[in-house]
């Protein structure tokens, strides 16, 4: 049970919504890694979240690129919307 509670609040801790995303985003472009204080900036940004879980957003995104740039995981093949085939 003590597992399944930890794994429950580790999920609604990372549990981010598209809006929390795009804030990230923009936060990111806005402080970059010579910014003090660059993660509670961030977090402040985004909102609800603490300085650490957006470093560690962060650190999860950057792995993810490295994967996909190495081929380990295939891009992501996105349907373009507005097409009619």
């Amino acid at each position: 049970m003590a597992s399944n509670s930890v794994t429950s609040s580790r999920n609604s801790a990372s549990s981010w919504t598209s809006k929390q995303n795009k804030l990230f985003e923009k936060a990111l472009a806005l402080y970059d890694k010579d910014t003090p204080d660059r993660w509670q900036n961030v977090a402040n940004a985004v909102g609800g979240k603490s300085p650490e879980e957006v470093k560690r957003h962060y650190e999860i995104l950057i792995k993810d690129v490295r994967e996909i740039e190495s081929g380990r995981v295939p891009f992501p093949n996105y349907r373009s919307s507005g097409s009619t085939n």
